[in-house]
């Protein structure tokens, strides 16, 4: 099972994720990936916006600054600095299309398969593929039939988060989105395995059997979410007394008069927030529950056996996923990090990096 391009030769020992939470790095010394160093940094609102329009980093200098302190703390310092500079870099899965592709038959050489690939994804992208970066794998072949992975980025997005490893003062080398890195670093075995990554802004759910991916699908939850608190506001604004933008006073009022009414209007505001930011919530829950649904549903009818276990990546972390599907009334699953604590060397990991935050960068050292 390789994810991830290795035309380095050898990949980098260190990764770094960015995502819209924040972003993390980790170093492991040998291909077995044992994170021997792990450093996460938080960034502010609306620094990263995942996306496939130019335009991802919206706080350069932030993020820069966020993938430079983490950089150094797993690297080490000047002098100090133990490994290289060269870094894989995860992104955001938003930032990129991946998709399943099959063929009658591709080229035996990358120099001949690459612009068939490309040629098949004009009509699938909703960019320019002749100028997007392109990298396949192929999953299987088989009773004629060649099954493809591909991934596709826009140039001008690639380059934003490239750019942002660069300006901190390391070489990019690799790129791979969030959930390939992820899985990368399971064990190729026969036995299924059911994933969802899941954030600020986006899910992906995701099936792979014996390191062939069987399904990669990826859910913005922005849109729903903003449908949601527009919801909230207009209903709030056509209830009676509900003109929550009202702040000008009719005339006769007197001082008291001027200020109950502007408490009533401030008071009335924070429950309009609250309204809203508990409609982003559920709005964006139930989005996760219906595309883990989705995914458990396929993987039933796929491989003809009901999964039993939800591995977890992602800054929701297996905790809250499980208390999601609890409260939504999703059963049959039992969830677990997919990180498991004996790939992390001990001490190399503080309350502030949970597990949820490292299965990209691990998958991502791994080979």
């Amino acid at each position: 099972m390789d994810f991830l391009p290795t035309s380095l030769g050898t990949r980098p020992r260190l990764a770094v994720e960015v995502r819209a939470e924040g972003v993390v790095a980790a170093r492991a010394e040998d291909a077995a990936a044992l994170l021997t160093a792990v450093a996460r940094a938080d960034v502010a609102d609306g620094a990263v916006v995942p996306g496939l329009k130019a335009g991802n980093i919206g706080d350069r200098g932030g993020v820069v600054a966020a993938v430079r302190k983490v950089l150094d703390q797993v690297a080490g310092r000047g002098s100090e600095r133990s490994v290289g500079r060269d870094v894989t870099v995860v992104v955001p899965d938003a930032a990129v299309r991946v998709l399943l592709l099959d063929f009658d038959q591709l080229p035996s050489k990358v120099t001949e398969a690459l612009p068939v690939v490309r040629f098949r994804l004009k009509k699938l992208l909703p960019f320019d593929a002749d100028l997007a970066a392109v990298s396949y794998q192929v999953m299987s072949s088989e009773r004629g039939v060649v099954r493809v992975l591909a991934v596709a980025m826009p140039k001008d997005v690639l380059d934003e988060y490239e750019g942002v490893v660069s300006a901190a003062g390391y070489l990019p080398g690799a790129v791979l989105p969030s959930t390939l890195a992820a899985l990368a670093g399971l064990d190729t075995t026969e036995a299924p395995a059911l994933v969802v990554n899941a954030g600020i802004g986006g899910v992906t759910t995701a099936i792979v059997k014996g390191g062939i991916l069987l399904l990669h699908r990826t859910l913005d939850l922005t849109a729903n979410v903003e449908d949601a608190v527009a919801a909230v506001v207009m209903a709030a604004e056509a209830a009676p007394g509900g003109d929550w933008e009202r702040s000008r006073l009719p005339g006769g009022y007197d001082r008291l008069d001027a200020e109950a009414a502007m408490q009533t209007a401030v008071i009335e505001k924070a429950e309009m927030r609250g309204l809203a930011s508990t409609a982003a919530a559920q709005a964006a829950a139930n989005e996760v529950i219906q595309a883990i649904s989705v995914a458990a549903a396929y993987f039933e009818d796929t491989l003809q056996v009901a999964p039993e276990t939800l591995l977890a990546t992602g800054t929701m972390g297996a905790d809250g996923v499980a208390a999601m599907m609890e409260a939504n009334g999703l059963e049959g699953l039992r969830v677990q990090e997919m990180m498991d604590a004996s790939m992390i060397e001990t001490g190399a990991v503080s309350a502030s990096v949970a597990r949820g935050w490292l299965a990209g960068v691990r998958g991502a050292l791994k080979s």
